[in-house]
C-alpha cells in the first residue's frame, strides 16, 4: 500500500448500531484462514447479515441503499474483544474508509489507522443525531476534515476527536509503518548490519 496523506475522508455513511460492537461479530474467526486479506470484506459482519442456509437478513450492509458507503458510524468500543487484525481488514475491503464511533477499542483503533481507515471519536449525542441521519437519508454525503477535526453532513459540523499523533501520521502520510520500511531498503538494510543476530 502505498504512503499517501489522508487528509480528508468523502462519502456516503452506513449506520450500524450499537455498542461494544466487537472483532467477532466484524469478521468471524473460521473466515481468517486465508494467507491474505483479500476477499474478507464479503464475510463482514456476516453471522449478523446471513442466516445458516445463506439467505440475507436484515442487515444495513445488505441493503442496496448503502452500497458504496465510505464512512461507518456506530456506538462505543467499537472493535473490542480479541485483537484480531482481519476485523478492520474486511471492514476495509467491504469498502469502509473511515469509522466514526464513540470510542474504540484500544487495538482496533491501532489496526485500523495502519492501513489507512481512521478511527475519530464523536460525542454520544453527535454519534446518535448521525447515525440516525445516515439511516434515513443513504444519498447523505459525509466528510471528514483531518486537519480540523470535524466532520460536515447537510448543513451540520460537529467536533471530532482524534489523538495529535495520529492525527499528525495522517496528514504527513506516515501512516503506515510497513510502507515506510519498504520504501527505506538501504536504511533498513544498514540497521539489520549492525546487529550480530541478522548477520551470523
Amino acid at each position: 500500500m502505498a504512503l499517501h496523506k489522508i487528509t480528508e475522508i468523502a462519502g456516503g455513511g452506513i449506520f450500524i448500531p450499537g455498542d461494544d460492537i466487537d472483532t467477532d461479530r466484524i469478521i468471524p474467526a473460521r473466515y481468517m484462514k486465508s494467507l491474505t486479506f483479500d476477499g474478507l470484506g464479503e464475510y463482514a459482519f456476516n453471522d449478523e447479515r446471513k442466516d445458516a442456509a445463506g439467505r440475507d437478513r436484515p442487515h444495513p450492509m445488505n441493503e442496496p441503499r448503502f452500497a458504496g458507503a465510505r464512512i461507518l458510524v456506530s456506538g462505543a468500543n467499537f472493535g473490542c474483544g480479541s485483537s484480531r487484525e482481519h476485523a478492520p481488514q474486511a471492514l476495509y475491503r467491504w469498502g469502509i474508509r473511515a469509522i466514526l464511533a464513540v470510542s474504540f477499542a484500544e487495538i482496533f483503533f491501532g489496526n485500523a489507522n495502519q492501513i489507512g481507515m481512521p478511527c475519530l471519536c464523536l460525542r454520544r449525542g453527535d454519534a446518535g443525531r448521525l447515525g440516525g441521519e445516515v439511516a434515513a437519508h443513504p444519498d447523505l454525503i459525509l466528510k471528514i476534515d483531518i486537519k480540523t477535526l470535524s466532520v460536515v453532513y447537510g448543513d451540520v459540523c460537529v467536533a471530532a476527536n482524534l489523538p495529535a499523533a495520529v492525527q499528525r501520521v495522517l496528514l504527513d502520510g506516515r501512516w503506515d509503518p510497513i510502507a515506510e520500511l519498504l520504501e527505506k531498503p538501504d536504511q533498513v538494510g544498514a540497521v539489520a548490519r549492525r546487529h550480530a543476530y541478522m548477520t551470523s
